[in-house]
């Protein structure tokens, strides 16, 4: 991996491009604890309790 993920502020979202394609922000980390994939939000419990709604790879904790 040439170049590190980093992850959003506002949805825990890991991005790679330089605007979050879940909520548009561009306010990014590379300061991040746990990971969560999530195929279907509506089907997993984790997800409703993260409040995650869109499939994709999150962080659980960001600075």
């Amino acid at each position: 991996m040439a170049d590190k993920e980093k992850v959003c502020k506002t949805c825990k979202r890991f991005v790679l491009d330089d605007k979050c394609p879940a909520c548009g922000t561009k306010d990014f980390t590379k300061t991040w604890k746990g990971v969560i994939i999530v195929n279907d939000p509506n089907e997993s419990e984790l997800a409703k309790l993260l409040g995650i709604t869109a499939p994709g790879k999150y962080a659980l904790w960001v600075k």
